[in-house]
C-alpha cells in the first residue's frame, strides 16, 4: 500500500481505500483455493462451470489494475513484455469455452485459477 492510501475497515478485514470497488481479496482467494482443490473428491462438471464463471468475474475485476500498470511501464522493456504477454494470454483463456470433457474442464479451471492467483498477487503487491 502506498503512503497516500488510507485503510478502511470492511467487515473483519482491512481494505485500502485505493482498491477498486468490488475487489474482495478474501473471496477471490477462497475461489482460487476451491478451484485448485477441485480434483479431490467427486468431480462435478456443474461445479467446474460455476468455478469458471466465478474466476472469469475475478479476472475481469483484476485485469484493469494490471492493464493500468502495464500502461505506465516502458513499452520496450522486458518487464513490460512479460507482463502484457501474460495478461493477454489470461484474457484469451478466460474467453474460451470450457471443455466438455470432465478432466479437460478440470485442467482448464485450475489453469484459470493459477492465472487469477498471478493477477491477485500482483494486485496485493501493487505490481511491485
Amino acid at each position: 500500500m502506498t503512503p497516500n492510501q488510507a485503510e478502511v475497515q470492511v467487515g473483519d478485514r482491512t481494505k485500502a481505500s485505493g482498491e477498486p470497488d468490488g475487489v474482495d481479496v478474501f473471496t477471490i482467494e477462497e475461489t482460487i483455493k476451491i478451484a485448485l482443490n477441485a480434483s479431490r473428491g467427486q468431480l462435478q462438471v456443474s461445479t467446474l462451470i460455476d468455478l469458471q464463471a466465478q474466476l472469469r468475474g475475478h479476472i475481469a475485476l483484476l485485469r484493469e489494475p494490471a492493464r493500468q500498470v502495464a500502461d505506465q511501464m516502458w513499452h520496450g522493456g522486458t518487464k513490460w513484455y512479460r507482463h502484457i504477454t501474460r495478461l493477454d494470454g489470461i484474457e484469451r483463456q478466460a474467453e474460451q469455452e470450457l471443455s466438455p470433457l470432465p478432466f479437460g474442464a478440470l485442467i482448464e479451471v485450475q489453469l484459470m485459477a493459477r492465472d487469477c492467483q498471478w493477477l491477485l498477487d500482483g494486485y496485493k503487491e501493487n505490481w511491485r
